[in-house]
């Protein structure tokens, strides 16, 4: 025997319908059964109407499912995106990074190169070093030089790099020098101006720039752009080395920057005299002020 639903209408009403339903569908299957039997087209008409029906809400339920899933999957592909854009991000900064560091390189690399090459076209170099530092806030101007006594060098040997003469060697260690650069105010290079060979005196000015002056008194011979060479009078410097470039003209002269700075360059040779007994004068030159 069945259990009473109890008191509960709810209850008996559902058991109610729900023993009309069974029996209902009874009596339709057995329908169905008996369509099939009698007249099987008739019975293939209510089969494909019912597959449409069916069709019909199972294509319905794919493109809720679809536009959900779209959404959810949509939401992961933006959240991604800001993840794959944070990464590119970071990617891009590191590449900037290895691009500037190889830049750098770079250029160190052309500049030892050249210094490399300017050491084996000049028979009088003695040894190639690296500038490490150099004054810039002082109105003294000197360079560091990493060669030294051990390597060859002596006092009032000529410094130059590719680009230009850098200066000459006023003090010296065993594995570095000290090296007075053109700019500085006790620099006097004999010189001439490439355009017509007309004799001048390039002394720095302690700013980083040189002060150039024609030995004849007359008109200002010099032209904004024009290039000095050292002329090789005195005997230090050996001829045809470019010094600086004229940027500035005034009454009798002009003001030129030196073509190597040390601020740009970081590598430069040491060279014998372009006369030997010039060496001698230097180092007194560049001693006598000490010894008094």
């Amino acid at each position: 025997m069945t259990e009473r639903p109890g008191w509960s209408r709810k209850a008996q009403y559902g058991l109610f319908f729900g023993l009309i339903a069974v029996v209902a569908g009874i009596f339709v299957g057995l329908a169905l059964l008996a369509m099939s039997l009698v007249s099987p087209a008739s019975f293939e008409r209510i089969r494909g109407g019912a597959l449409d029906i069916n069709a019909s809400i199972a294509g319905s339920l794919h493109e809720v499912t679809a536009t959900v899933g779209g959404l959810v999957s949509g939401a992961g592909n933006y959240w991604d995106a800001a993840r794959q854009n944070g990464e590119l991000k970071r990617e891009r900064r590191l590449m900037l990074q290895r691009m500037i560091e190889a830049k750098a390189i770079r250029q160190e690399n052309g500049q030892l190169k050249a210094a490399l090459e300017l050491r084996e076209q000049s028979p009088t170099a003695i040894a190639a070093g690296r500038i490490v530092g150099s004054s810039f806030n002082s109105p003294r101007r000197f360079a560091i030089l990493s060669i030294g006594a051990s390597d060859g060098i002596k006092i009032g040997m000529p410094v130059r790099a590719a680009e230009g003469l850098v200066g000459r060697i006023i003090d010296l260690g065993q594995r570095s020098s000290r090296v007075l650069l053109i700019s500085d105010r006790a620099s006097i290079v004999p010189a001439r101006l490439l355009r017509g060979g007309q004799p001048v005196i390039a002394q720095g000015r302690g700013d980083g720039t040189i002060d150039v002056r024609p030995l004849e008194v007359g008109r200002n011979p010099f032209r904004r752009g024009d290039i000095i060479v050292t002329s090789g009078t005195g005997g230090l410097y050996p001829p045809l080395v470019p010094v600086a470039k004229v940027v500035k003209l005034d009454d009798d002269g002009a003001v030129a920057i030196p073509l190597a700075d040390p601020a740009t360059i970081s590598f430069a040779i040491a060279e014998a005299p372009f006369e030997p007994q010039a060496q001698e004068i230097s180092a007194v030159a560049d001693t006598a002020p000490e010894q008094r």
